[in-house]
């Protein structure tokens, strides 16, 4: 069993910044309005640190192979502190950046479970904090007259009023999650669940660098009940990688999606359709398995060769439903074509989550959170034979598969320790780790630390 690698200097300096980042919220008295008598600040400056230790408990497991969850058990750990700062250039025109720093490593190195268990765990990992700017993008929003409503003052958006008739123009770096499928009990592993398929649709393979950041542009259409939005994203030069593919339009992704919202018995409940379509330099399953076939090369060696510029693409559908001032619902359901490779998020074509959160007013703790989620995770057949044959896939990968569907069940509590830090406790059952009937299941358990200003 390895030893966990608790970065405890890191971890106190992280949450030594948020403390005397509220300290200077509160006291520093800058006056940041834009001008004289105005409610509307010029600027903001936000920041968060999240720890989580996390262990899996041994499991059966007859082998294993180069990208397999340890059967040991294991317990490892990651930490992030980010820094985010807001600056009103003009009426409309904003400037965003986030410098963050990183450290730590998921469960063996982040491989073996496809809807993997830490949200927060990067590809790889670091012993030391490694430092670097996850977003830095400008936003122009022009308003359509009309009915107004409040903005909070938070991460990445600068406080005060916007017409609810508008349309909104983001360029820059950023996390295309940042924009499309958010889902308000679902979409943040520093606060919601921490399974990579509960947390966001597995089946959607946004462009992304290892640590889950790329370049693009969006623009958002939003009127009171529904909203359009549409973006073009820089996709990796190949499969799991960091480097990204400037060949602009000649290859990239692009998503679009339609958001509604509505009332149902007076409780506000929104349904979310979303299309994404990439161009990228990826390898086919089929003609890898072919090649490998008929000359006897290792099929991660003939993957590479069948790679050019091939389209894929896929959908996703999302609902999220309030059902009282403390329960909501929520579901998700994800495809990909399942033909060539994967490029940035995780193994996984198709994907079916649902999932509630409920607050502990009833057990007099309206502060508490309680998260139940469950994902049921696939792959396509090409893909499944060529992970059978030996393939190792961005996280995946035992030497030879029998395969079934991954089955995941994750419930959380979170508790206020106080303002503004957080403990969560959290419990994993993964069936089929890897969508291999032949080892697992497994248990994870995890802490989560999390503070914010």
């Amino acid at each position: 069993m390895r030893a966990p690698m608790f970065g405890i200097p890191a971890w106190a300096v992280g949450f030594a910044v948020i403390s005397h980042g509220m300290a200077y919220a509160q006291n520093v008295g800058v006056d940041n309005t834009a001008h004289a008598g105005s409610n509307t600040p010029a600027f903001n400056f936000h920041g968060q640190s999240t720890f989580i230790g996390q262990g899996a408990a041994p499991f059966r497991s007859p082998y294993e192979g180069e990208n397999s969850l340890d059967p040991d058990g294991e317990a490892r750990e990651t930490w992030t502190v980010t820094l985010a700062a807001g600056l009103r250039l003009a009426e409309g025109s904003e400037l965003y950046v986030n410098p963050e720093l990183f450290q730590g490593f998921g469960l063996s190195s982040t491989h073996g479970v496809a809807g993997f268990v830490n949200g927060e765990a990067q590809k790889g990992g670091t012993e030391a904090p490694v430092g670097y700017i996850a977003r830095l993008f400008f936003r122009q929003t022009f308003g359509f007259g009309g009915e107004q409503e409040d903005v909070k003052d938070e991460f990445n958006q600068l406080g005060g009023k916007r017409d609810i008739s508008r349309a909104t123009v983001t360029v820059g770096k950023l996390s295309v999650t940042d924009l499309f499928d958010d889902n308000t009990y679902a979409h943040d592993p520093r606060t919601t669940f921490f399974n990579w398929s509960l947390w966001e649709a597995g089946g959607f393979d946004y462009a992304a660098d290892l640590k889950g950041y790329t370049y693009g542009i969006a623009l958002d259409f939003n009127r009171k009940d529904w909203a359009l939005r549409f973006g073009y994203f820089l996709v990796p030069v190949k499969s799991n990688v960091e480097k990204l593919d400037w060949d602009i339009f000649a290859r990239g992704q692009y998503v679009a999606e339609l958001e509604q919202r509505y009332n149902l018995f007076s409780q506000p409940g929104k349904l979310r359709w979303l299309g994404w379509l990439s161009r990228a330099n990826a390898g086919n399953y089929d003609e890898s398995l072919a090649l490998s076939e008929s000359t006897g090369a290792d099929p991660n060696d003939t993957i590479v060769e069948t790679r050019h510029t091939r389209t894929k693409f896929g959908f996703v559908i999302g609902a999220e439903q309030s059902l009282s001032d403390t329960l909501g619902i929520f579901a998700r359901l994800s495809w990909s074509d399942g033909r060539s490779e994967i490029m940035s998020f995780t193994d996984i074509d198709s994907s079916a989550s649902i999932g509630l959160r409920l607050k502990g007013e009833a057990w007099g703790r309206p502060n508490d959170v309680i998260g139940i989620g469950g994902a049921i995770n696939a792959i396509s057949e090409p893909h499944r034979e060529w992970i059978g044959a030996g393939g190792l896939g961005l996280l995946i990968g035992d030497g030879k598969l029998n395969y079934s569907e991954e089955r995941i069940f994750e419930t959380y509590y979170m508790l206020p320790l106080c303002d503004p830090v957080s403990l969560t406790l959290d419990y994993q059952f993964i069936d089929n780790p890897g969508y291999n009937a032949d080892r697992g299941p497994v248990s994870v358990f995890a802490a989560r630390l999390h503070g914010q200003f």
